[in-house]
């Protein structure tokens, strides 16, 4: 038994051995990621405040969110906040990488620069912004003073806020962008623009015909990411308003957290979650579908 054992283990090793290595991250992922989701949707079809025993209400839950004005403004204000980051981060970090892929003087100091606000932690950005947006001493009240105009309420408008947290965004998120491109434009083949210089392109069209088609799967990575970013804000948005003034900046992330931890309706909170799950999903997919099919 035991010479059969050791012979079936020496023929199949290599296939074995692999997976034992990994076990440990399948084991942890599924431990934090894939229990937790299946434990979501099932509390979601529950009425449960964190103690006690959940109550089965079955999808009475996902009937209040349909019904719930602010489910609906929170999911609009997320969709407001990724629409206003997204394009504007991709195309930003584009022309920034474009830039700095030129043999120009400290280009790499440039791309520390630049990269530098990635990884500042976001509540420590949220709190730098909020004194710049202060309308008593803010940096950007004082340089509209300069010119002779009356200073916003940036944080405490409904109209100014969201704008005032996209602003910020973009702060942090162009040299995300920058990077990733940049490492795009570095793979792109020399050959093909000393051929285009050949046959006489100028740079408009070595840009258009050869430099976007070669970083199509680098927009497309990057469009996935900065969307999933975008619909899972939740910090910044936290440190600078909190989801006021009103709900005019209330985001499902943290709509969600207000109805699980603040109100303690864990079963509600789950229901959002579980909705908001499959539209980043279906989202995600797609993206990734129509960057094959552009490929």
């Amino acid at each position: 038994m035991v010479s059969s054992l050791s012979k079936w283990y020496e023929k199949r090793s290599i296939k074995i051995i692999p997976y034992l290595f990994i076990a440990p991250n399948i084991l942890l992922f599924f431990t934090f990621m894939i229990i937790p989701i299946l434990f979501t949707f099932y509390i979601s079809f529950h009425e449960w405040g964190l103690f006690g025993k959940p109550n089965f209400i079955w999808i009475e839950n996902y009937t209040r969110m349909f019904a719930d004005k602010v489910f609906w403004t929170s999911l609009w204000n997320t969709v407001y906040y990724t629409a206003g980051t997204v394009p504007l981060s991709a195309a930003l970090g584009l022309i920034g990488a474009l830039l700095l892929n030129q043999k120009v003087p400290l280009r790499s100091i440039f791309r520390t620069i630049f990269f530098a606000p990635v990884v500042v932690s976001l509540v420590a950005a949220g709190l730098i912004w909020s004194w710049m947006f202060n309308p008593n001493y803010g940096l950007f009240n004082e340089i509209l003073g300069i010119f002779g105009v009356q200073g916003v309420d940036w944080l405490s408008s409904s109209t100014w806020a969201m704008p005032s947290v996209i602003l910020t965004t973009l702060w942090v998120r162009i040299g995300y962008c920058l990077v990733i491109y940049l490492a795009g434009l570095q793979a792109v083949p020399e050959s093909l623009y000393e051929a285009a210089d050949m046959d006489g392109a100028n740079g408009w069209q070595k840009f258009w015909r050869i430099t976007l088609p070669m970083l199509k799967p680098t927009t497309t990575f990057i469009l996935v990411m900065e969307v999933i970013h975008g619909f899972m804000v939740f910090d910044l948005i936290f440190t600078m308003t909190n989801g006021g003034p009103g709900y005019s900046t209330t985001v499902i992330v943290q709509y969600i957290y207000q109805k699980a931890f603040t109100e303690g309706e864990m079963g509600y909170a789950s229901a959002i979650g579980t909705f908001f799950f499959v539209i980043v999903m279906i989202m995600t997919m797609v993206q990734m579908r129509l960057g094959r099919e552009k490929d």
